[in-house]
């Protein structure tokens, strides 16, 4: 006797129980009388739905009445066929599966086939994908580029890079649409020669969203990245050397860091935001001859540079640097001054711990920490302070702590940076001017702070981040009522004006371009403010 005998006079109750038993046991014998009800629906939508939910769990344990189906008049039942050959993998689906791909026409047809062959991921569907690399349907596009990448398909190249070349079209390049996304992380996929310099060609992309993809593909691709990176060291535009230098600095190669030296030693980072880039790649790397090349860099007498610097140095101390810098500090009053300030700024504790044990050197640190108006970078320093546990600390502890400001209460201001020497620059910049800073590393970090803390005064932030990017973080917050009308100043050191109409359209409510000196952007925040 059949499981749903008499099944339509049942009462509701009863019904939904009965197809709910059906969908968890998956007796093979109801599926007949499910597909009499899934043809003939009831026009009741808790019924109907669980009719769907029951013949897919009996389709899903009869791969071979399945792939029959593909074949079905039926369009719904087809459809439905087609999805759960998809969803359970089935690989006896793949050649009817790819044979309607090739013959379909109608788009959403074709992006169901593509869909389920896509979940399968059989070699033998490449011919699918590759018929359909030249869509107009953008999601029948974006499916096809992103399986070229993964079959790793090098006849589908010209294609990716016409993709990628089309979309820095002045109409086009202000968004980054989803087939721009795929063909950039497909040629990384493909990774052959041709693709990579193509992608270091387009590192400077219009689009921060592309600019940033790029620079995610090119770190994941490593050594073999490193060709093309180096050559654009020696590239005319300013923000070419810039971004080259900073993924050589994520890739962490030797070859980049010695890339870097030379490119440093040949002059090629004349300009100080070229240099900045420069001495954050060398300290995420930290070579022998890269922390040599920091070392040279403490005679920088801008403040960002000089925090550069130490920020890199910090990472690798050693006897031969700490000599360096305590000559420095006990030399020429102005310099040693700056490298001071950008010691405590940068919260290099590993230096100033090391340092402290001269007494002379200690005195100079000790002067510049005074001046912080910044309650949590002296916390820090108080911790160091305290475990040194001598009498010169604990006197010196008592000076700093008298010399301390009250904060202003509810003046709360957040930054947002990738760079870490950006980031103490700021807070220092922002605490001077009363505020109570945040700092975030990306733009997801930085919604998360606000979503933890609330709104703030002002925000600061860079344009060009891994994860988030600046663009994509002030369209965001101008979406949210919190945070619509709050001043922002985006920082960056792209020099291209579509860059700053593109941040000026996105809702920043000022654009400053590193290197600045401290006065300038405290000069902007005030006019914003009326400070």
């Amino acid at each position: 006797m059949s499981m749903l005998e008499g099944f339509r006079n049942k009462d509701f109750l009863e019904q939904i129980t009965l197809l709910n038993d059906i969908a968890t046991s998956r007796p093979a014998a109801a599926l007949p009388d499910i597909l009499a009800l899934f043809a003939d629906p009831f026009g009741d939508a808790s019924i109907d739905s669980m009719v769907v939910i029951a013949l897919n769990a009996l389709l899903a344990d009869n791969e071979a009445f399945t792939v029959r189906g593909l074949a079905e008049k039926d369009a719904r039942l087809r459809t439905l066929c087609i999805r759960t050959a998809g969803e359970h993998r089935f690989r006896s689906a793949v050649a009817p599966l790819a044979d309607l791909a090739l013959d379909a026409e109608d788009p959403e047809l074709v992006l169901e086939l593509l869909s389920a062959l896509a979940r399968i991921a059989a070699p033998e569907s490449l011919p699918a994908f590759q018929k359909h690399l030249d869509s107009t349907d953008s999601l029948i596009l974006s499916l096809s580029i992103e399986m070229s990448g993964f079959f790793r398909d090098e006849t589908a190249l010209p294609r990716l890079m016409d993709v990628v070349e089309q979309s820095l079209a002045e109409d086009k390049f202000q968004t980054c649409d989803v087939t721009t996304w795929k063909a950039i992380q497909a040629l990384g996929d493909l990774a052959t020669d041709e693709a990579i310099f193509f992608l270091a060609e387009k590192l400077h992309h219009k689009n921060p969203i592309a600019r940033r993809l790029i620079t995610d593909v090119m770190v994941d691709l490593g050594e073999a990245a490193l060709e093309p990176l180096l050559g654009i060291l020696q590239a005319q535009d300013e923000d070419e050397r810039i971004l080259a230098a900073n993924v050589l600095g994520f890739i962490g190669s030797r070859r980049g860091a010695d890339g870097l030296v030379d490119a440093l030693d040949r002059g090629l980072a004349d300009a100080p935001n070229v240099r900045y880039a420069f001495y954050e790649a060398l300290g995420r790397i930290g070579t022998m001859k890269g922390v040599i090349c920091l070392m040279d860099g403490l005679g920088e007498t801008d403040e960002l540079l000089l925090m550069a610097v130490v920020g890199g140095l910090e990472r690798h101390v050693n006897p031969g640097l700490l000599k360096t810098v305590s000559t420095i500090l006990a030399g020429e009053e102005t310099q040693a001054e700056a490298v001071a300030n950008a010691i405590v700024a940068s919260r290099a504790m590993t230096l100033f711990r090391a340092l402290y044990q001269e007494q002379a050197v200690a005195q100079k640190l000790m002067a510049a920490l005074a001046k912080s108006r910044d309650t949590e970078i002296c916390a820090a320093f108080q911790a160091v302070l305290e475990d040194i546990r001598s009498p010169e600390a604990a006197a010196d502890l008592k000076r700093l702590w008298a010399a301390q400001p009250n904060p202003e209460p509810g003046r709360k201001a957040l930054a947002v940076d990738d760079s870490r020497s950006m980031l103490a620059l700021h807070r220092a910049i922002l605490t001077d001017l009363g505020f109570e800073a945040g700092l975030a590393s990306d733009g997801q970090e930085a919604l998360e702070f606000l979503r933890e803390n609330g709104p703030v005064a002002l925000i600061v932030t860079d344009m060009n981040m891994p994860v988030m990017d600046g663009m994509e973080l002030v369209e965001q917050l101008r979406q949210n009522p919190d945070h619509a009308q709050t001043p922002i100043v985006m920082v960056t050191t792209e020099k291209e004006a579509s860059q700053k109409n593109l941040a000026e359209t996105a809702g920043v409510s000022a654009f400053i371009t590193k290197p600045f000196r401290p006065e300038q952007l405290k000069a902007m925040i005030a006019s914003l403010l009326a400070l």
